[in-house]
C-alpha cells in the first residue's frame, strides 16, 4: 500500500528521476519544419508564431545546466529533423555536431541523454508532398534515424524514436489542431497511424544497427478513458484508435514511454466534457493526476515491457498547484511500483515554460521560468522541490502550501 500523504514515500534505488523538452518548443528558428508553415498560417488558428522560442539552440548548455544543478538523473530533448536534413538527403554535420554536444555535455554532468527523434515537427520537403502520408515516408524517417544515429548514438543514453505519434494522427486529421490542419478524415487519420507503426519499427531497426547500447521504445500520449452509462462502445473504439494500435506495435522494444496528464470520458454520443466539480487546467482539460497511475499500468499490462513515464506535468499560473499535481502523481507511480509493475523512471514536462503548440506560450508547464524578452531562465518552487525528490529518491509528505 502507499502511505498516505502526511508520510515520506521510498522509491526504490535506481529511478530515473529527469526532465524533459521538445527542440520546437525551445530552440526557436526552426523555419524549415510543417508547425512553422503552420503557426504562421492565418487559418489555423494558432495563438502566435514560435518566433525565437527559449533560444535553447543557442543556450542549451545552461539548460543542461540546469538539470544538473536541480540533482536531476536525465534530460530528455528531442533533435529537429529539419535542422539535421533541410533538404532531402542533404545531412548537416553542423547539425549533427550540435546535438552530439548536448549528449556530451550531459554525459559530463552525469545525466542520461534521452533523445527523442521526432517530436511532432517533420521537415518542409516531406510535408509538402503528403508528409506521413507520403508513401515513402516511413523510410525518409528511417533514413534519418540512421544518419543521426551513426554521427552520435555512441553516446545517447535512452532512445524515444516518435512522440505521441497517436496525437499527432489525431490532431492533424481528424481534430485539425496540427499540421496539416484536416478535420474529421478518419481514413487518413487511420492511414497516418499505420505509417507512424511501420516508421517505429524501422526506426528501432536502424537503432540497433547503429553505435551505442541504450534502451528504445516509443513514447505514446495516453488518458485514462471512462465510460457513463452507455458510453462503452465509444471509450472501447477510441482506445482502439489512439492508443491500442501502438501498444501492439511495441513488441520488441525495451520499454515504453507513458506520457499522461488527464482522463477522457464518454456517453452515448461521444466524448464528454469536463465533469461538474472537477476543475480544469490551462489546457482546457480536467485535473486529473490520478491518470499517471491508471496510464502506467494500462501500458504494463498491454506490452509487457518497462514502463518510462517520459511526460508528466501540468499547465499553470500557480506553481503551488504543480507541486500538489505531482506529488499526487508520484504517489500513483509508487503505487505502481508496490503492485511489481517495472516503472523505470519518471519525467515532468517540462523544463522551461515553453511554446505549447497553437495555444502558444499561455499555458505554463515548466518548472522554469523563461523571460520572453532577455531569455532569463527563473527556477520556480517545483523545481527545487522535484530536484529534492530527485536527491533523496524519496517523495516528502505534505504538500507544501
Amino acid at each position: 500500500m502507499v502511505a498516505g500523504t502526511d508520510e515520506t514515500i521510498e522509491f526504490p534505488e535506481g529511478v530515473l528521476w529527469g526532465t524533459a523538452t521538445a527542440a520546437h518548443q525551445i530552440e526557436g528558428g526552426n523555419v524549415n519544419n510543417d508547425w512553422w508553415a503552420f503557426e504562421h498560417d492565418p487559418s489555423s488558428g494558432c495563438a502566435e508564431s514560435s518566433g525565437d522560442a527559449c533560444d535553447s539552440f543557442h543556450r542549451w548548455r545552461e539548460d543542461v545546466d540546469l538539470v544538473a544543478e536541480l540533482g536531476l538523473g536525465a534530460y530528455r530533448f528531442s533533435l529537429e529533423w529539419s535542422r539535421i536534413e533541410p533538404a532531402e538527403g542533404e545531412f548537416s554535420v553542423a547539425a549533427l555536431d550540435h546535438y552530439r554536444r548536448m549528449c556530451a555535455a550531459c554525459q559530463g554532468h552525469g545525466l542520461q541523454p534521452v533523445v527523442t527523434f521526432h517530436h511532432f515537427t517533420t521537415p518542409r520537403w516531406l510535408a509538402d508532398r503528403g508528409g506521413w502520408e507520403s508513401p515513402d515516408a516511413p523510410d525518409c524517417f528511417a533514413r534519418f534515424v540512421t544518419r543521426a544515429t551513426a554521427h552520435l548514438g555512441d553516446l545517447i543514453g535512452w532512445a524515444c524514436t516518435i512522440n505521441e505519434p497517436n496525437a499527432v494522427a489525431v490532431m492533424g486529421y481528424t481534430l485539425g489542431g496540427f499540421p496539416p490542419g484536416v478535420k474529421d478524415a478518419f481514413d487518413r487519420h487511420l492511414a497516418v497511424n499505420g505509417a507512424f507503426v511501420r516508421a517505429h519499427r524501422l526506426a528501432v531497426e536502424a537503432l540497433r544497427s547503429g553505435p551505442g547500447t541504450f534502451p528504445v521504445g516509443l513514447t505514446l500520449s495516453m488518458a485514462e478513458m471512462v465510460a457513463a452509462e452507455g458510453g462503452e462502445q465509444f471509450r472501447d473504439a477510441a482506445a482502439q484508435v489512439l492508443e491500442d494500435q501502438f501498444l501492439e506495435a511495441t513488441g520488441g522494444d525495451d520499454f515504453i514511454g507513458v506520457q499522461s496528464y488527464t482522463r477522457l470520458r464518454f456517453g452515448p454520443k461521444g466524448l464528454l466534457a469536463g465533469e461538474d466539480g472537477v476543475p480544469l487546467t490551462q489546457m482546457g482539460y480536467e485535473y486529473w493526476p490520478q491518470a499517471v497511475a491508471h496510464t502506467v499500468r494500462r501500458a504494463a499490462s498491454a506490452t509487457g515491457l518497462p514502463v518510462l513515464v517520459t511526460e508528466s506535468g501540468i499547465g499553470t499560473e500557480d506553481d503551488r498547484e504543480r507541486i500538489a499535481y505531482l506529488h499526487e502523481a508520484l504517489r500513483g507511480v509508487r503505487s505502481c511500483l508496490d503492485d511489481g509493475v517495472d516503472v523505470r523512471g519518471y519525467f515532468v514536462w517540462s523544463l522551461l515554460d515553453n511554446f505549447e503548440w497553437s495555444l502558444g506560450y499561455r499555458p505554463k508547464f515548466g518548472i522554469v521560468g523563461v523571460d520572453r524578452t532577455t531569455f532569463e531562465r527563473r527556477p520556480k518552487p517545483s523545481a527545487h522541490w522535484f530536484g529534492e525528490v530527485a536527491r533523496t529518491n524519496q517523495l516528502p509528505g505534505p504538500v507544501p502550501s
